[in-house]
């Protein structure tokens, strides 16, 4: 099912999402909560992606981004038994929105809550990474690794999406962030972030909002590759949580320098 999905979200990318950008009206745009926001190609991307996804998998269940806004309900349908898509139509909105990139389309399947195999496309690059659970991860259909050495603090690059951390970690982080190399904000789009760290464009990402659309997808494709995904407690992540926010490494040496750099 790698091609059938990968072609369905190259379609929907390539006839509703790109066609939107740079050429959105102003009643195209809403304000979900501040600062959050939707526009006309999100909420048609994900209708598009919803049919074509339970047409591939009959008896599928669809928990989209936009679908949830509508319903929370929805989102309990995460860990439920059988066959379970996550769909973000547009990760990145916000950039979208403003004519800028990156953005991407992500696509998950879970079977029995736990993560078979997930897609990410950058969109204007047309960049396809996907991973399945066991057989590694791909980029355009060449597989790919992480980086297996570590640099020490000072050789990494990484982004702290600083955004939502609490005020008191915010600040105690900022005091520690010149220990490393080179630290960005984010790039406002989990669909760049996750595959940045597996091509080694930067080697660690963190984030404290972790809503299964933005990470369920890019968690599997950086656990393919060889990179690690963990909780700051150390504890594994799993779909289905939402709190104690996610640290992101191109393997375990980098993720505990990280670790221990900004939250030890």
């Amino acid at each position: 099912m790698i091609d059938e999905v990968s072609a369905l979200v190259r379609e929907v990318a390539q006839t509703i999402v790109l066609p939107r950008w740079r050429h959105l009206g102003d009643a195209e745009v809403q304000e979900k909560s501040p600062g959050d926001l939707v526009t006309i190609a999100d909420q048609e991307a994900e209708r598009a992606l919803t049919t074509g996804l339970v047409a591939l998998l009959p008896g599928s269940q669809v928990v989209g981004e936009e679908a949830v806004a509508a319903d929370p309900g929805v989102l309990q349908r995460v860990g439920d038994a059988g066959a379970v898509w996550i769909v973000d139509p547009v990760d990145g909105t916000n950039n979208f929105a403003a004519g800028k990139t990156p953005f991407a389309v992500m696509v998950a399947l879970l079977r029995d809550g736990e993560t078979a195999a997930s897609w990410i496309l950058d969109v204007v690059s047309d960049r396809m990474t996907v991973a399945e659970a066991g057989s590694g991860a791909f980029l355009d259909g060449l597989r790919v690794k992480t980086r297996t050495d570590d640099p020490g603090a000072a050789g990494l690059t990484g982004s702290l999406s600083r955004n939502y951390f609490p005020d008191d970690l915010r600040e105690r982080i900022e005091s520690r962030v010149p220990s490393l190399g080179r630290v960005t904000g984010g790039h406002g789009c989990a669909g760049y972030e996750y595959p940045a760290v597996v091509g080694d464009e930067q080697q660690f990402a963190t984030f404290w909002r972790i809503l299964p659309w933005d990470h369920v997808p890019g968690s599997l494709i950086v656990r393919e590759a060889g990179g690690t995904v963990l909780h700051l407690d150390g504890s594994s992540y799993r779909a289905t949580d939402s709190e104690r926010g996610l640290l992101v490494a191109a393997n375990d040496d980098i993720w505990r320098t990280v670790h221990t750099a900004l939250f030890a």
